[in-house]
């Protein structure tokens, strides 16, 4: 198995929590390369990417899980979005030095936002505040308020990629059957270095943590990155800004261009291509 670029699930069949493991290597490196993003600011958004892949391993669905905060700066935008297939993009947007203190000051007077976008059934999106010291704390947060479910997580992110770990109670968990797991647990895994997380199989580091207990590794998913900008959504969004809006953009600018934040793809729209989405308007 490789270390590079996976999400794999795993199970502790006695207590009934479940677990997976995120490593972005290339992946991490190609949202990273889109931008010159500064130090401090390309660790959160591996932690951001991470974070995502593992959010979207929590949900049985079809479509898109997206991770934002926007705030009064220095990180003014953090988005990052994973697909049910583990396709993954992010941006950041900043002004300034991005500070070494804790998340509140990077992304200040913030919120963040889950929002579950599937492609069958109604969209989803939960709030919450960035008042713990780091992302992986205010997810652990969020759970805590909108699901009522207990969860771990852990992030590590280097120059070169980025990885954590979840850990997540069930609803079938019965604490009754061992009292003391989840606290054991958890505290096991809260004991799991960078390095280890970074470098090892996950056979290995399961085995390192838990080899007294009983868990089930499932097998591992690729995980790439991916930009799901098209001709054709760009064009949905120039159509709904309206005709009116779109003719006066084209007679001060031809051809209106439009760049993908997340991948930089480049896309041009001339009087032709205006005509063919709204048809032929007699003022311009």
């Amino acid at each position: 198995m490789s270390n590079h670029d996976l999400f794999q699930r795993f199970l502790f069949e006695d207590f009934q929590i479940r677990g997976e493991i995120v490593r972005l290597n290339q992946s991490y490196l190609e949202v990273l390369n889109r931008k010159d993003y500064p130090e401090m600011l390309a660790r959160l958004l591996g932690e951001a990417l991470v974070a995502t892949t593992l959010l979207s391993g929590t949900l049985k669905f079809e479509g898109i899980l997206a991770v934002q905060a926007r705030a009064k700066g220095p990180v003014t935008l953090l988005m990052t979005e994973c697909t049910h297939e583990r396709q993954i993009r992010g941006i950041a947007e900043w002004e300034g030095v991005i500070p070494e203190e804790d998340l509140a000051m990077q992304l200040r007077e913030g919120m963040l936002a889950i929002t579950i976008d599937p492609e069958k059934g109604s969209r989803y999106q939960g709030i919450v505040p960035l008042e713990r010291r780091s992302l992986a704390h205010c997810l652990e947060h969020y759970f805590e308020l909108s699901e009522q479910l207990d969860t771990f997580i852990l992030i590590h992110v280097s120059d070169q990629s980025a990885a954590g770990m979840l850990l997540q109670k069930l609803p079938a968990h019965n604490p009754e059957h061992d009292a003391d797991a989840w606290n054991r647990i958890t505290s096991l895994a809260a004991s799991l270095k960078a390095e280890e997380l970074h470098q090892l199989e996950n056979e290995e580091i399961l085995y390192r943590l838990f080899n007294e207990e009983r868990v089930t590794l499932y097998p591992s998913e690729a995980v790439k990155f991916h930009c799901s900008c098209t001709r054709a959504r760009t064009e949905n969004a120039i159509r709904a800004m309206g005709a009116a809006e779109v003719y006066e953009l084209l007679s001060e600018k031809s051809p209106i261009e439009v760049d993908c934040q997340f991948c930089g793809q480049h896309y041009c729209f001339d009087r032709t291509d205006i005509e063919h989405l709204f048809g032929k308007n007699i003022l311009h």
